[in-house]
C-alpha cells in the first residue's frame, strides 16, 4: 500500500488563438497521446494579448494507466534526463516543460504544421487516494498516505533515470 504510482499525466499547450494553429495543435496531442484532445477557453479578456473572454486558446489531453508510463518515458526522452528540484511540489507532483515537440521520439516535423511547446504535468498517487474523490463518503488524506517532495524525487529517479539537481 505504500508504494507510488502515476495517476495521470496531462499535456497542455498553449496557442493564444484559435483557428489553424489550434488545430495543429490538437493534431500533435492527439499523435503523441492517441486520445482526442479537449479545447481549453480563455477565462477572462485581457486586451494586451488581443485575447477575449470564451475563445479558444489551447488544448489538453489527459492520459491515464499504463499508457500515462509510456508516454511520460517518451517526454523525458524529449526533455534530457535532468529535472530542476523546483518542478516538484510538496504534494509530490512535478511538472516540466517541452520546448519543441519534435524532440519527441517518432515525431515527424512537418513544415505545415510548425513547431510548438508544451507543459506537462504529472500526478502521483498511492493506493488509497481514491477516498478523497469517490461520491459516496469522500474524506480527506490522512497523512501517512500523502506523498511529499522527497518521496516523489526519489520515485522518479528510480523510475526513469532522471536526475534531479
Amino acid at each position: 500500500m505504500r508504494r507510488i504510482k502515476v495517476e495521470k499525466v496531462t499535456l497542455n499547450i498553449g496557442v493564444g488563438v484559435g483557428g489553424k494553429d489550434l488545430s495543429n495543435a490538437e493534431m500533435i496531442l492527439r499523435e503523441i497521446s492517441d486520445q482526442n484532445p479537449v479545447r481549453t477557453y480563455a477565462k477572462r479578456t485581457n486586451k494586451d494579448f488581443g485575447i477575449r473572454q470564451g475563445a479558444p486558446i489551447g488544448c489538453k489531453v489527459t492520459i491515464r494507466g499504463e499508457k500515462a508510463v509510456s508516454t511520460l518515458e517518451k517526454l523525458f526522452e524529449a526533455k534530457g534526463s535532468e529535472l530542476p528540484e523546483s518542478s516538484f511540489n510538496e504534494g509530490g507532483n512535478f511538472s516540466f516543460g517541452i520546448k519543441e515537440h519534435i524532440e519527441i521520439p517518432k515525431i515527424e516535423y512537418d513544415p505545415d504544421v510548425g513547431i510548438y511547446g508544451m507543459d506537462v504535468c504529472v500526478s502521483l498517487a498511492r493506493p488509497g487516494y481514491r477516498i478523497k474523490n469517490r461520491r459516496i463518503r469522500p474524506r480527506s488524506i490522512p497523512p501517512s498516505i500523502r506523498i511529499d517532495k522527497e518521496e516523489a524525487i526519489n520515485f522518479v529517479k528510480q523510475k526513469f533515470g532522471v536526475q534531479v539537481k
